[in-house]
């Protein structure tokens, strides 16, 4: 395909992305991103019924720093750190500088005192472009499988 993002591109950037949040580095998670992105954290029965509001909801990279700035500074939470478990990405669509895909994820969560739990499975559904010789999401909506999703989330899925 004519300007197709290949695979390995892709699980790059995913990989990088995990580790990123995984190792606590988070002022670095919205360079990730496009100035202009979607990030949304939702549930599957919203994603089903069209509803456009989530959990976590950023439409610019700016709303993404400042929602780092502000776990860092102003809110308070219980310490924690996660552990995501990826499945391959299933392409749906590729070219044009563009390309489109679903993946499944698995994060546990481990609390200050150790207690791990899994906190929530879904699929991410993405979509990449390419910005310059970078790789960076332009959307990215968590898909969570449950209802039950923890509204005091604090860190990014």
């Amino acid at each position: 395909m004519a300007d197709a993002i290949t695979l390995e591109r892709i699980l790059a950037l995913q990989a990088a992305y995990i580790r990123c949040i995984d190792n606590n580095t988070l002022e670095a998670w919205p360079d990730f991103f496009l100035d202009q992105c979607l990030y949304m954290v939702t549930s599957a029965e919203n994603h089903r019924n069209g509803f456009p509001a989530g959990i976590i909801y950023a439409d610019t990279k700016g709303m993404l720093t400042d929602r780092i700035a502000a776990l860092r500074e102003a809110n308070v939470y219980e310490k924690q750190s996660y552990r995501h478990i990826l499945g391959l990405p299933h392409i749906l669509k590729n070219g044009g500088g563009e390309a489109e895909s679903e993946t499944p994820f698995l994060v546990v969560r481990i609390m200050h005192d150790g207690q791990s739990d899994i906190f929530a499975t879904g699929l991410y559904l993405d979509t990449y472009r390419n910005a310059g010789s970078e790789l960076k999401f332009s959307r990215r909506i968590a898909v969570c499988d449950s209802s039950r999703i923890d509204t005091l989330m604090a860190l990014p899925l």
